[in-house]
């Protein structure tokens, strides 16, 4: 099976993901905003831990009814952008497309589904360092795995191959038929580190280094685990020693949320913190220290809207 690929939005984590795949030889098409005219004219640069690579003949567009349909969408896109996706997905659609939603958070995939009913829907989790440092420029500073779970549809063939399709980009990909725990496991960590880079201003190694923060980080893990479970995520003991130890041997980094509230833009508020309180307050279980940071993360959002 020969599959095709597009990639709604073609950021540090599309950008990666889609430059592998396009150097490994498989047709991939980019879905690009700002950096539209750069890439058709440059191409798109990877510097990357495992080898640094240039394509410099992209398939770019700027409007997805300007593309072919597509076998594969990987979705991108930071999830506050999700509201426009079902216009953006549906020029890309055929009968077996199967749109991969490569985002943070929690209720992307039921939500898409009942906007688009027909179509199979897969999550994704990347564990992952990768930036956007300029046009049609792509740092990938460390790691780099994929995990798939199947939300819906008849596509669990077409999820073996892109599987295969990225094993033979050099990138690692795992599948399980559990989203549920998929989501929550990257909660774990997405949780503490998106949330508490931003109100503490500080990076990674600072917040894992030093005791009150450590501490913090590791009651917010436990609190995000405890909901997991209650609503029916499989999370081991070790998880958190796991999460913490990959953070230790991780360059110092600025997670997806802190750039964003540096650079004024909206942070992924909702599906990071509100649709997980949201979801465990269903099934009895308080969130009250994810609620609290997700509080303070609205007031800071809100203030720097108003400077």
């Amino acid at each position: 099976m020969f599959l095709t690929y597009a990639i709604v939005g073609t950021g540090g984590i599309g950008g990666y993901y889609g430059g592998c795949l396009a150097k490994a030889g498989h047709p991939v098409h980019f879905l690009l905003h700002s950096d539209y005219e750069y890439v058709l004219k440059n191409g798109l640069k990877i510097d990357s831990v495992n080898g640094d690579f240039h394509l410099k003949n992209v398939s770019a567009y700027k409007n997805s009814q300007d593309m072919p349909k597509c076998d594969v969408v990987l979705v991108c896109l930071k999830t506050i952008q999700n509201h426009i996706l079902p216009s953006i997905l549906k020029p890309l659609l055929h009968e077996k497309t199967v749109v991969v939603l490569v985002q943070n958070g929690m209720g992307m995939e039921q939500e898409l589904s009942e906007q688009l009913p027909s179509t199979s829907i897969v999550g994704a989790t990347a564990f992952i360092c990768t930036t956007k440092v300029g046009p049609g420029h792509i740092h990938h500073a460390e790691y780099g795995a994929l995990t798939l779970a199947k939300h819906c549809g008849d596509c669990d063939e077409i999820v073996r191959q892109i599987a295969s399709d990225f094993e033979n980009a050099s990138v690692n990909v795992s599948v399980f038929d559990d989203l549920n725990s998929v989501r929550w496991k990257k909660l774990v960590w997405n949780i503490p580190y998106n949330g508490l880079t931003v109100v503490l201003n500080a990076a990674t190694d600072t917040l894992t280094n030093n005791p009150d923060s450590r501490k913090l980080v590791i009651d917010l893990m436990n609190e995000v685990v405890s909901a997991g479970r209650t609503c029916g995520a499989k999370i081991s003991d070790s998880f958190i020693d796991k999460m913490i130890t990959m953070t230790e041997n991780m360059t110092p980094y600025s997670p997806s949320m802190k750039l964003d509230y540096d650079a004024r833009r909206p942070m992924e508020i909702q599906t990071m913190f509100t649709n997980p309180i949201s979801i465990a307050k269903a099934q009895g279980f308080e969130m009250r220290k994810t609620e609290m940071l997700e509080q303070q993360l609205r007031f800071l959002e809100k203030v720097a809207k108003s400077i």
